[in-house]
């Protein structure tokens, strides 16, 4: 699926639930962060992920439904993978060129398990206890 259709089956939110894995939330961040500055494509997402969720009858627990932290981080990480790239046709190039980095497991990198898994770190952003996010020029 292309970039607008696809971000658009997203802010619909008629993507099918089996389709809204990491790669997607990655390339819906690709998308906001290509074409607004960190705040603005942050509170896209934040608004989109909740939304979805709620058309999509995701539970809030601890370990299922929308996280704070992970979205910040995340949409901090990939703003900052873009600001050291060249540009990319598409989100699906940006997704197969930073899939390495842009794992799950890279918020380990910046936060301890405990702190991310937080019910403190789901409600509101905690800053990471291990190392600073990268710098956002």
């Amino acid at each position: 699926m292309d970039d607008s259709h696809f971000l658009n089956a997203f802010e619909n939110c008629t993507l099918p639930f089996a389709d809204w894995t990491h790669h997607a939330h990655l390339r819906v961040a690709y998308l906001y962060a290509s074409q607004f500055d960190l705040p603005t494509a942050t509170d896209k997402m934040r608004a989109g992920i909740k939304a979805y969720n709620k058309a999509t009858n995701t539970p809030e627990e601890l370990e299922r439904g929308y996280h704070e932290t992970i979205t910040v981080a995340f949409m901090h990480l990939v703003t900052a993978a873009l600001q050291q790239s060249e540009p990319f046709p598409n989100s699906e190039a940006f997704c197969e060129a930073w899939a390495a980095t842009l794992n799950k497991p890279v918020l380990l990198k910046y936060f301890s398990k405990d702190r991310v898994i937080s019910l403190e770190a789901k409600q509101t952003f905690v800053e990471p206890d291990l190392q600073p996010l990268p710098v956002i020029n």
